[in-house]
């Protein structure tokens, strides 16, 4: 079984926010679903592709927490785990598919690494790039500008084909085959 999660933070405050990022892509690529709550978070089980969908509801600090729980109670190797997850550091709209490699200080992904004690699980990280201006715990949970949410959008089939990559190959071939043409 493969598990995809999309890290973001619950409530109708972050919808839409850069950190939320996540969720976003996740939403975008399942439609509408009906989502389960089970293990501190929303699950949705693709029978047919055997894969398991998750968005943490644990707020992103504690993210490791209930992929942890899930991970463990389905018994799923840290090889078929993929994190989609905003990045700081990539311009708005870029994107880049890694495995094994640190948190970059991003909260969400260093709960994860806790408590799966592993870097070895691969993420989608899409740019949400940064402004020096403004505190990072503010930007983060700043909406996108009309011009940011047109690069995440014209970009998205790019996000979506990494997916369908991982869920239909495996990291290695994902990474080695999605591409990085920003």
């Amino acid at each position: 079984m493969k598990l995809v999660v999309g890290l973001g933070n619950v409530g109708k405050e972050y919808k839409n926010t850069r950190h939320n990022l996540g969720f976003s892509i996740l939403d975008e690529y399942l439609g509408k679903v009906n989502w389960k709550i089970k293990m501190e978070a929303y699950i949705y089980k693709d029978e047919e592709k055997d894969v398991l969908f998750v968005k943490p509801m644990t707020y992103m600090n504690l993210s490791g927490l209930a992929v942890a729980k899930i991970v463990k109670y389905y018994k799923i190797a840290i090889k078929d785990i993929l994190v989609i997850v905003d990045d700081l550091d990539l311009p708005v709209g870029a994107y880049k598919v890694k495995k094994n490699s640190s948190s970059g200080g991003h909260n969400g992904i260093k709960s994860i690494i806790n408590e799966l004690n592993t870097e070895e699980f691969g993420r989608l990280k899409i740019g949400i790039g940064k402004n020096p201006s403004i505190p990072t715990d503010k930007y983060v949970l700043g909406k996108f500008t009309k011009i940011e949410e047109e690069l995440i959008k014209s970009n998205l089939p790019k996000y979506l084909k990494v997916i369908d990559l991982f869920i239909n190959n495996d990291i290695d071939y994902t990474i080695s085959n999605y591409k990085e043409d920003l």
